[in-house]
């Protein structure tokens, strides 16, 4: 008498358990190649603070690394990293500490002005000023509320137009104007 083994069922399952481990690991590497364009993103728009480092801790050894399908598969392309986001992300690294930031810049144009000024008159300023940069209104505009929320700028409303100033210079504490007259104390 000879066994029979369910050979397709053993087939597909295989394929499933495939599809289910690949799947992961096509997102990951999306993500991962989404990240540097990302923190450019971020940086551009002056958002200082630290983007999460991926953890390598028990759950990355859990996932296989990842097999080159076109060794497995000769017919079957694999996905490659744009060039572009390479450049971008070498162009990160550079802008660093080649050039200042968007933030940086609006807030020196702000400390600048006498008047207040719209996020469209910024924003031309700013390219006139840096005309390799390509400064977007819209972009300007963001980066202004974000300096808003932090205290770094001032809004004003006027009908419906909307302008910015430097923040105004903070009013002495009392422990500074108890140091300034020392003598009042006394008396």
């Amino acid at each position: 008498m000879t066994v029979q083994t369910p050979i397709p069922q053993v087939t597909g399952d295989l394929e499933r358990i495939g599809a289910e481990i690949t799947a992961p690991q096509e997102r990951s590497t999306a993500l991962q190649q989404d990240h540097p364009v990302l923190v450019t993103m971020q940086q551009a728009l002056g958002i200082t603070t630290a983007p999460a480092k991926p953890a390598a801790g028990p759950d990355s050894a859990a996932l296989p690394s990842p097999r080159r399908a076109a060794a497995a598969e000769p017919g079957k392309r694999t996905a490659r990293k744009p060039a572009a986001r390479k450049s971008a992300a070498k162009a990160s690294g550079t802008a660093k500490t080649a050039r200042p930031t968007l933030v940086d810049l609006i807030r020196h144009h702000l400390a600048e002005q006498s008047q207040p000024r719209s996020a469209a008159e910024i924003s031309a300023a700013l390219g006139q000023a840096h005309p390799e940069r390509g400064i977007k209104t819209k972009v300007v505009r963001v980066t202004l509320e974000g300096l808003v929320t932090k205290s770094q700028a001032q809004r004003t409303n006027q009908g419906t137009s909307v302008f910015y100033t430097a923040p105004a210079a903070p009013e002495p504490t009392t422990a500074t104007q108890a140091e300034t007259r020392p003598a009042d104390a006394d008396r």
